[in-house]
């Protein structure tokens, strides 16, 4: 019995230190990407000016940068950083995946993502606009009764239209791009989404509007897995994105891809 007793403290003494060396071996999400060397972050890439590809197939946009930039700050270059592209119905995906540490990918905050994710202080605000061709008697979400509306799947246009006029019918899509083909081809009698994304696309093409009004305040910022080992990762992304609005470079930045 005497035998049998020291065996079973032996055998708690080590289950002990073997929890308690696994626990201080766990790293956070920060010490990961330090031991890596480099940053990896879901952008948008058919979402100009923020995230998308010039006429030489290189990404390029104002989330871009500001990837670019905390890599900077991390690790004293803007080149140790690898894209990985997200739609606006997958990113949330690929970040609980850890397929990448963070989303830089024109997402919004609002209560529900609250709910399953962490975010930083916000680096840009945009609004949800509606566009429509020239000559169209569509003036406000009120005359999307019973009409066809495009939006993104997953985006907060889709929550607008499903919320204020559940009569719409509603045409989505994964991608922007994807939208934007179906709008130009009459599938749609109206396109909801971010103002400054259907600016960009009103300017391509001059058969379609933007309206005046805005439906919502959408603030954009990085998001995080929630988590207590994304903490410290969130806290210096703050603290780059901070120091850029003191110094101003963030408003170049958004200077550099036309916005305000």
């Amino acid at each position: 019995m005497k035998n049998l007793k020291t065996i079973l403290l032996s055998l708690m003494c080590i289950m002990v230190f073997a929890c308690g060396c696994g626990h201080k071996q766990q790293k956070d999400d920060l010490s990961i990407i330090k031991s890596r060397g480099r940053l990896i972050v879901g952008v948008k890439t058919d979402a100009k000016p923020f995230g998308f590809y010039n006429a030489n197939h290189q990404l390029q946009g104002y989330d871009i940068d500001l990837a670019r930039a905390i890599a900077n700050a991390m690790f004293g270059s803007p080149n140790c950083v690898r894209f990985i592209p997200v739609t606006t119905s997958n990113r949330i995906l690929k970040l609980e995946d850890e397929e990448v540490d963070m989303l830089i990918s024109t997402m919004s905050v609002t209560n529900k993502r609250r709910q399953v994710l962490d975010f930083s202080r916000p680096y840009y605000i945009s609004g949800q606009a509606m566009m429509v061709r020239k000559g169209s008697s569509i003036r406000n979400l009120q005359d999307l009764d019973g009409k066809h509306v495009i939006v993104v799947f997953g985006s907060t246009g889709e929550d607008n239209v499903t919320t204020h006029v559940p009569s719409a019918i509603i045409y989505g899509y994964r991608t922007y791009s994807e939208a934007w083909n179906a709008f130009k081809s009459g599938k749609g009698d109206a396109f909801l989404a971010d103002d400054i994304i259907l600016k960009s696309y009103v300017e391509s093409n001059g058969s379609f509007k933007l309206l005046p009004e805005r439906y919502s305040k959408e603030p954009y910022a990085v998001a995080f897995r929630k988590t207590d080992e994304s903490l410290r990762l969130q806290a210096d992304v703050n603290i780059v994105i901070s120091d850029l609005q003191k110094t101003g470079r963030l408003s170049k930045m958004r200077h550099r891809w036309g916005l305000k």
